[in-house]
């Protein structure tokens, strides 16, 4: 009796020719041929005749199905059995395809056969092949049947096919993310080729070694993803998506089951990871992938079993203090803590790389300028921990304004992105975006990809020599304000700047005031409150952009002058936080001592820095001493001639400092300027705006709102959001908000103020306290402006005040006879009880000169309490 057996259809060699495997053990395979039955076959150099469709006709019946065969005899030589399948739907093999035309029946089959069973089944076969032949089924139809099969991928337009989908047979899996794919270009010509799964890669399987002859295990997972891909693909039509080529020349593409793409089912299987060099060829496909491969890392599947979840990284808000590289920052915490970030997944202009090298220093600038002092967002992806070379550091994204940063570094060509290993999780999340850019940024040829020469300058050391640095003076001198980077802080007041115009590189030594010595290593012990001072000046100044003013230079070839940063004088803000003093001689020479001494004033009374223990009754009484002794500065306050100037008060502000211009050559010259700058400004051709946002302590054309005309002003703030600014008319005192749409360059030779300085300055009425409740103090500032408004007064110039810019001085009546203290708007206000005389007296008001003077003030403030008058309405308020 015949054998049986069950089993499942593996492949099909040829139309008469399959490969089982068993039910029980898929690993064990058989091959069975079709008895009494012969169809063309598939060679290697060149198939015969309607070989694929015969096998195609089979392949389409029985792959992947159970069939139940009957072995009728074997061949002893080969070992290869021969007999009759049926499908479990009850179709008959080979009947079936020797009814369709796509089997011959063999011409000797049953000349020894003496079995009736088996004659009976010869007659049928014969019959159905009659009718085939009679019908030109398959093999009978008797033309055509050729198909031209290359296997070389020269014979394939890559770039013409790319993006497009081809029916397609694969005849061979290898492993579980290389396949051997037939690809039916058309009805007559089909290319088979090894291709590569987009997007994936598969642990490698068991193979030899051609070389040595040596067996290579697979590696873990290897084999099972080959017989995943086998169960599920092998000789299934698919549709194949070519997306592109290997650097070996290989096809890669997306293999598509009717079910859907292969390569997401491994990776959800745990069976693959994702290939990171197949990004840029799958763009934004690469994402469900991702998302695939991510799954399996959740539930620790297979590749993924000692899989580790990344903790979510922290985002926080932080300020760039200092760049270190194209790839590297420090950022300062709201605490003040500075820390190191490298950025992910993104690699600056390699040193040891020739074509890279020379863009490191452009590349850097790029991202000084585009980060540098700027509040960013750091978003941590991981955590580099410390190894010979490198200290620990964590890696993260950051964003400016919603800009992602490391993806502008990639699309501008100043960083390449890093090809992390395989189970490296601590990457940008958007890597697939930054891989694109790459590829994009190298097309178009940007930063360090143009293959053109780098265009970062090199600089010329002037301070390394005496007489470098006198070469040079002689040009910086002759300019103002000349732009240039601070490229590192030395100490509190001394910096390496950059000139990028000049092409030079020098040592700065702010002038006019004197730093404590910072310590050089941390080990050192510098002055006190020396490294204080240099970490505001890192803090403020490193890496900015500055602006220079150099008066000279110092016997080491440094160079003296005045440093800007964001256009306020670092000087003043060094000496304001109590960090350094200032330098008399030094100061006066560079013009700067008044605004330097009220700093350093402002800084003693805040008890900042290096004046926390500043005692002022040791100054105060020096110069109560001095008034005594002939030979010191308080002699003059009581013998000097009195100071009467006429002058006109054009505006009181809120604090209850008065607003006066100074009657002469100053208001006589003012007056023929506005007349030209009206002129000037009813012009049409001058209407010009701002060519930037106005910036503060800009000098501007503003249009005053109550008359619609234009006057000079600065720039006291700015609403960036609003579009508005709030200006200082300079030579009348108001102030207002106003657009910037009424704002316009004051840069016109005939109109700054080194034509004509500005006209309206501080005052204060001598010897008086205005009160410090609002309604009185209110009520003060009108009855002055009620006694100054649209008059020409005459000021006695009690006393000038060079460190705050503010005199002090008694107001007369210009139209009136007196000029004593007697007849003064001061009197005035106190006699009304709008003020009072202060119980602590400043040092110039405790002269000898100052007595007669207090002493009817005083009178007066008595009167004014007997009469209950003013702040003094409910009684002496000073008794408490």
């Amino acid at each position: 009796m015949a054998k049986q057996f069950f089993a499942n259809v593996k492949s099909v060699m040829s139309g008469d020719t399959l490969v089982l495997t068993s039910q029980n053990n898929p690993s064990a395979e058989r091959v069975f041929s079709l008895a009494f039955v012969t169809g063309p076959h598939l060679k290697r150099e060149g198939d015969e005749p309607f070989a694929f469709q015969s096998r195609d006709h089979l392949r389409k019946l029985v792959v992947g199905k159970v069939v139940q065969c009957t072995i009728l005899y074997t061949i002893p030589t080969s070992g290869r059995d021969y007999g009759v399948a049926q499908l479990k739907d009850g179709t008959q093999l080979p009947d079936e395809s020797v009814k369709a035309g796509w089997l011959k029946v063999r011409e000797d089959a049953g000349r020894k056969e003496e079995s009736e069973e088996v004659l009976q089944r010869l007659e049928t076969l014969r019959s159905l092949e009659t009718q085939a032949k009679g019908e030109g089924k398959g093999l009978w139809e008797g033309v055509g049947g050729i198909i031209e099969v290359q296997n070389d991928i020269s014979a394939l337009d890559v770039d013409q096919w790319k993006g497009k989908t081809v029916d397609s047979v694969i005849e061979r899996v290898l492993s579980g993310d290389r396949l051997l794919v037939r690809l039916k270009l058309s009805d007559k010509k089909h290319l088979q080729l090894m291709t590569l799964v987009a997007g994936i890669r598969t642990p490698s399987t068991e193979r030899v070694n051609q070389s040595t002859g040596q067996t290579q295990p697979a590696e873990e997972f290897g084999n099972e993803a080959r017989q995943y891909v086998e169960q599920r693909l092998l000789q299934r039509d698919v549709k194949v998506e070519i997306v592109g080529t290997s650097p070996q020349g290989q096809l890669i593409a997306t293999i598509l089951h009717p079910r859907g793409s292969i390569a997401e089912f491994l990776l959800a299987d745990g069976l693959a990871r994702c290939n990171d060099f197949h990004s840029t060829l799958l763009g934004q496909k690469m994402a469900s992938l991702r998302a695939a491969e991510k799954k399996a890392q959740t539930g620790k599947v297979r590749l993924h079993k000692d899989h580790v979840a990344k903790a979510d990284g922290s985002s926080s808000d932080m300020i760039v203090s200092k760049i270190q590289g194209a790839d590297a920052i420090f950022v300062r915490t709201k605490t003040g803590a500075e820390k190191r970030i490298n950025l992910s997944s993104v690699r600056g202009p390699r040193t040891n790389d020739p074509s890279e090298g020379p863009f490191r220093d452009e590349a850097k600038e790029y991202l000084r300028k585009k980060l540098i002092g700027k509040h960013v967002r750091v978003s941590i992806d991981g955590h580099r921990p410390a190894s010979d070379d490198f200290e620990a550091r964590d890696v993260a994204t950051v964003t400016e304004k919603g800009k992602n940063i490391n993806l502008m570094l990639v699309q501008d060509g100043w960083c390449s992105v890093i090809r992390h290993r395989k189970d490296d999780t601590d990457r940008a999340p958007n890597y697939d975006e930054l891989l694109a850019a790459q590829e994009k940024a190298k097309e178009e040829g940007k930063g360090m990809w143009s293959g053109k020469p780098s265009k970062a300058k090199t600089y010329v050391d002037v301070s390394e020599s005496v007489q470098k640095a006198k070469i040079q003076l002689s040009t910086l001198a002759r300019q103002k304000k000349v732009p240039g980077i601070v490229d590192f802080c030395k100490a509190g007041s001394r910096f390496t700047i950059l000139i990028p115009r000049e092409g030079v590189k020098l040592t700065m030594v702010i002038a006019g005031v004197r730093a404590p010595r910072a310590p050089r290593l941390p080990q050192d012990k510098g002055d006190p409150f020396g490294q204080e001072a240099l970490d505001l000046a890192n803090r403020r100044c490193n890496q900015r952009d500055c602006e220079v003013d150099v008066h000279d230079i110092d016997k080491v070839g440094g160079f003296i002058g005045d440093l800007y940063i964001n256009r306020e004088s670092f000087a003043k803000i060094l000496v304001e936080e109590g960090l350094a003093s200032v330098h008399q001689y030094s100061a006066e020479k560079a013009g700067n001592a008044a605004e330097l001494l009220a700093a350093e004033q402002r800084a003693k009374e805040g008890r900042k820095g290096m004046w926390h223990d500043w005692d002022p009754s040791q100054e105060e009484g020096a110069e109560e001493e001095a008034e005594v002794e002939p030979s010191t500065n308080a002699a003059p306050i009581d013998k000097k001639a009195a100071d009467y100037r006429e002058v006109v008060v054009t505006n009181i502000d809120t604090n209850g400092k008065l607003k006066i211009q100074e009657i002469g050559k100053g208001t006589s010259a003012l007056e023929v300027m506005m007349n030209e700058f009206k002129k000037f400004h009813l012009d049409s051709k001058n209407n010009k705006p701002l060519a930037n946002p106005p910036k503060t302590g800009e000098f501007v054309a503003a249009k005053f709102s109550a008359d619609g005309q234009w006057y000079r002003a600065r720039v006291r703030s700015n609403d960036r959001a609003a579009k508005v600014a709030e200006v200082l008319y300079i030579d009348y005192g108001n102030s207002e908000k106003i657009p910037w749409s009424n704002l316009r360059p004051l840069d016109q030779a005939q109109f700054t103020t080194q034509k004509l300085k500005a006209q309206a300055t501080d005052a204060v009425l001598s010897f008086i306290q205005l009160p410090t409740a609002p309604d009185y103090f209110n009520d003060a500032l009108n009855y002055i402006a009620e006694a100054t408004d649209g008059r020409t007064l005459v000021a006695s110039f009690d006393f000038v005040d060079a460190k705050e810019g503010l005199s002090y001085i008694t107001l007369f009546d210009g139209e009136g006879s007196g000029d004593t203290f007697a007849d003064s708007v001061n009197k005035d206000v106190v006699a009304n009880g709008h003020a009072m005389v202060p119980k602590k007296l400043k040092a110039w008001e405790r002269g000898r000169a100052s007595e007669e003077v207090l002493t009817k003030l005083r009178q007066v403030e008595a009167q004014a309490k007997t009469e209950r008058l003013g702040m003094w309405e409910y009684g002496d308020i000073t008794e408490d």
